[in-house]
């Protein structure tokens, strides 16, 4: 054993012994959409006089969480998204009414100026047919007497009624409750005006409220401008007279505020609390409400399991009869990934998120690559030096194979960059899921696989039975392929011409069925119901029309459960719709419940358009840099034709285009970049040890050299995503299906479209080939770069 696969051996224990450690003692935190719960997304709204920043939005974040606290819900968690947003996520609150009353009211607080008794508009009629305002049908004041020209308001100013049920003309608001520093209940014994709420302002507000009393204070007492209003949600909470003590224009200061009256002690207690509690910086508006049900996340969270046991063996079996000995430690490496992933996402407090789960089942599948990259490579070494010792055949596999690890891995980095910075919610989440995947599939497939190999390659039994290593003898795929030495591209524009026709029938979907938007682009509320009894979609149709509800689209979801999904439609009016199916279906249980408003439809759908258009970019930018521009436009080209096939086929099959499904897409482009670069990784290769090789041979001989990857990496992927679309229920069929068609189209595309699209594009390209595999740019001919050594030679010659 050398010292490097010695090093490799303890730094693979030690980790895989923390990944352990880590796995026992600690768990997973779950997002809601696994555990059960509401989440509520919150817009902060601008007002006349506040500005919804940072700093207004984290004060009303406080004020939301106090209001919380003092309700008891078990774990809340309140964040602040970007400016002006916060995220409530409430676990176990299943009845979204139930979290409204949890987060209280939103509206602002504010403190006006009366301006007189108020009267009702003169439009509202009173029950028996006379005008509301008091008057009699001829206009005259039903008491005969004429009104106070000062006493009638304008009826465009605010009208409420005060705390007895009296009207109060109301002026503009001359405060905000973001100006209230703290209210206090408290007994005032001294004075004898028992219980009272003292109230301090934040500076600039206590000269407005110092104003603001100074002017009350002008006229007389027990006249109604000599009170000042304290309004919450269009309700006046309270609206003390300010003491005759207080003189015009003097006005009281901050410190010295004290309302007073008749309060028992929780009567100040509540005042003080909606003062203080109550006084939201800026109106807040819900913008995205989901609730999920404990038994959709806890079936999900099985399914997903099921699907990556049953996917990971598979996987396991498949690469261990294809490379035998090598493939069976290779599957051991990837049970090591598996942990190591798994204590990674521990580890760092990710937030564990359906797509998220998804994304950490499909990176089993996909952390073959790099090992199948190798021991293809080692096959070749073998095949080209069939003397050449196994040890060094796979140094030389893990050395070649190196270039196309890492673009391919970058690639998809980029990819799980964008759904974190670009993507909504759990979307962020698959994210960080896939990043820690490719990371730690990294680690597995160069640290564990290769330190196993390389003890494994030292043994003389495997080195002697060709038959027992699996790299020793060119597999099967290859054998053939190389036999029959197919002319692939004889004649490349007959490729792309079938491309062409594939794409127009996948835009032929997309115009003649159109695109099912999901709620989460569109805006509107989608509700899933389970009944006790089994009721068909014409009788729960029918049933929701008859409580009002026409405009509702009901379909099957799961094992006979209800999905209904609406425009607009508050709390209340859900309710009302669940009572109308549990008419029908008897006991009716929510299992999930989705609300987008519709300006975070739009911008959802302007983000998922921002996203693919900045995944085209980064995915042109970066292979420009690492290959030939034409390399880098035909692997765009393919990665375009791929998101148009996925998007096509959802169209023709009716599928919803959401969120999840934006994760999917995102993915399928790293994918097929990922194919891609591995082809044109070869092509580079040999195009730069065979100058004068026609590029289509070279084309040729890459694409045949490299299919054996292609088909044993996308069996590893297909075999978890078969097993997710399988087990893994509504939840997560549509995110296996746009991935199982998307590795389908990706592995044609990067063969029959990419390489076709190259080929044209460089008959027109005046640039000279790459270099030669041991050259740098500009090394003068003939003064190429030593090769390196074989690590077994010790440089000796006789």
């Amino acid at each position: 054993m050398t010292r490097a696969t010695a090093v490799r051996a303890v730094l693979a224990v030690a980790v895989l012994l923390v990944s352990v450690f880590i796995t026992l003692t600690m768990s997973p935190r779950l997002g809601l959409d696994l555990q059960g719960g509401t989440r509520i997304v919150l817009q902060a709204r601008d007002t006349a006089t506040v500005e919804a920043d940072r700093e207004t939005t984290d004060r009303t974040l406080e004020v939301l969480r106090q209001r919380i606290d003092s309700l008891g819900v078990s774990e809340p968690t309140l964040t602040r998204s970007g400016e002006d947003r916060i995220i409530v996520e409430l676990p176990d609150v299943q009845d979204p009414r139930q979290a409204a009353e949890v987060i209280g009211r939103t509206a602002q607080l504010t403190f006006h100026a009366v301006e007189g008794p108020g009267t009702e508009k003169p439009e509202e009629k009173a029950p028996d047919g006379e005008p509301s305002d008091g008057k009699a049908p001829d206009g005259e004041p039903s008491d005969g007497k004429a009104p106070k020209p000062d006493t009638v308001p304008d009826p465009d100013r605010l009208t409420l009624p005060d705390e007895q049920g009296r009207l109060l003309a109301l002026g503009e608001p001359r405060l905000s409750g973001a100006g209230v520093e703290d209210a206090k209940a408290a007994f005032d014994a001294q004075g004898g005006a028992g219980w009272a709420v003292s109230l301090e302002f934040r500076k600039g507000a206590g000269q407005d409220w110092k104003k603001l009393t100074g002017e009350a204070a002008c006229h007389p007492a027990g006249d109604d401008r000599r009170r000042v209003a304290i309004v919450l949600d269009e309700k006046v909470i309270s609206s003390p007279q300010v003491d005759p003590s207080v003189g015009c224009r003097a006005g009281l200061p901050s410190g010295a505020t004290q309302i007073t009256g008749s309060f028992s002690a929780d009567e100040a207690r509540d005042l003080a609390l909606l003062v203080k509690g109550g006084a939201l910086p800026v109106p807040v508006e819900i913008v995205e409400q989901r609730t999920v049900g404990p038994t959709l996340g806890a079936a999900a969270i099985d399914a997903s399991a099921q699907a990556a046991l049953i996917g990971a063996a598979a996987t396991a079996l498949f690469i261990t009869v294809v490379y035998r000995l090598f493939g069976a430690l290779a599957a051991v490496a990837l049970g090591a990934y598996g942990v190591i992933s798994y204590a990674a996402l521990v580890a760092l407090g990710v937030t564990l998120t359906l797509p998220g789960l998804a994304g950490f089942v499909l990176a089993i599948g996909m952390a073959v690559d790099a090992n199948v990259l190798v021991f293809e490579r080692a096959r070749e070494e073998c095949a080209d030096r069939p003397k050449r010792s196994l040890r060094s055949a796979l140094t030389t596999g893990f050395q070649k194979a190196w270039s196309a690890v890492a673009d391919s891995n970058a690639t998809t980095l980029i990819a799980a960059g964008l759904l974190f910075f670009l993507g909504s919610g759990p979307v962020k989440g698959f994210g960080v899921t896939l990043a820690i995947g490719v990371a730690a599939s990294m680690f597995s497939a160069l640290v564990i696989a290769r330190a196993l190999t390389e003890i494994a390659a030292n043994s003389r039994f495997v080195g002697d039975y060709r038959n027992v290593n699996g790299i020793a003898r060119p597999g099967a795929v290859r054998t053939w392929l190389v036999r029959k030495d197919p002319k692939l591209f004889r004649n490349p524009a007959r490729w792309l011409v079938v491309s062409a026709a594939l794409v127009a029938v996948a835009v032929a979907g997309i115009v003649v069925r159109g695109v099912d938007l999901g709620v989460e682009f569109t805006g509107g509320r989608l509700v899933e119901y389970s009944t006790s009894r089994p009721v068909d979609v014409e009788t729960a149709r029918d049933s929701i029309a008859a409580a009002g509800f026409g405009d509702a689209e009901v379909t099957t979801a799961g094992d006979g459960d209800l999905s209904v999904r609406t425009g607009k439609l508050d709390n209340d009016g859900e309710h009302a719709l669940r009572t109308a199916l549990a008419e029908e279906g008897g006991e009716t249980t929510k299992v999930r419940d989705e609300l987008i408003g519709p300006s975070l439809g739009d911008e959802l759908r302007r983000n998922a358009l921002i996203a693919l258009g900045v995944a085209v970019a980064v995915q042109l930018a970066y292979l420009a840099v690492r290959f030939r521009w034409t390399f880098a436009v035909a692997s765009v080209v393919a990665m375009a034709h791929d998101v148009i096939l996925v998007v096509g086929a959802f169209a023709w099959l009716g599928r919803p285009v959401d969120g999840i499904f934006l994760a999917a897409l995102l993915t399928v482009i790293g994918y097929s970049v990922n194919d891609s670069v591995v082809v044109f990784d070869r092509v580079r290769e040999l195009w730069g040890a065979n100058r004068r090789t026609p590029l289509d041979t070279i084309a040729r001989r890459a694409v045949l050299q490299t299919v054996p990857r292609t088909v044993n990496t996308g069996m590893g992927a297909l075999f978890i995503l078969v097993a997710l679309a399988v087990l893994g229920g509504d939840s997560l069929a549509d995110f296996a299906l746009a991935l199982l068609i998307g590795i389908v189209v990706g592995t044609w595309s990067s063969v029959f479209t990419a390489v076709p699209g190259a080929l044209a594009l460089e008959r027109s390209a005046k640039a000279p080939p790459p270099p030669a595999p041991g050259k740098r740019k500009g090394t003068p001919r003939g003064k190429a770069r030593a090769t390196r050594r074989d690590p077994l030679d010790n440089g000796a010659r006789v």
